[in-house]
């Protein structure tokens, strides 16, 4: 049996602070609800280009 180092994925916790600072920001507008979606949407979306442009691109240097 082989011994493979495996590393841990910790990628969801990107998206789920975006998903969540996203619905807080859209909540505390007090403008309604459906902003709280829209935050958490542009929330994703904020997480997903953080991961993919500044935290893979880190990877490379290494």
């Amino acid at each position: 049996m082989k011994h493979q180092e495996e590393e841990k994925n910790y990628d969801f916790l990107y998206y789920l602070l975006g998903l969540v600072t996203g619905v807080l920001t859209g909540a505390i507008l007090d403008v309604g609800m459906i902003w709280a979606l829209v935050g958490g949407v542009l929330g994703l979306l904020t997480a997903g280009l953080f991961l993919n442009v500044l935290v893979k691109g880190r990877e490379e240097a290494n």
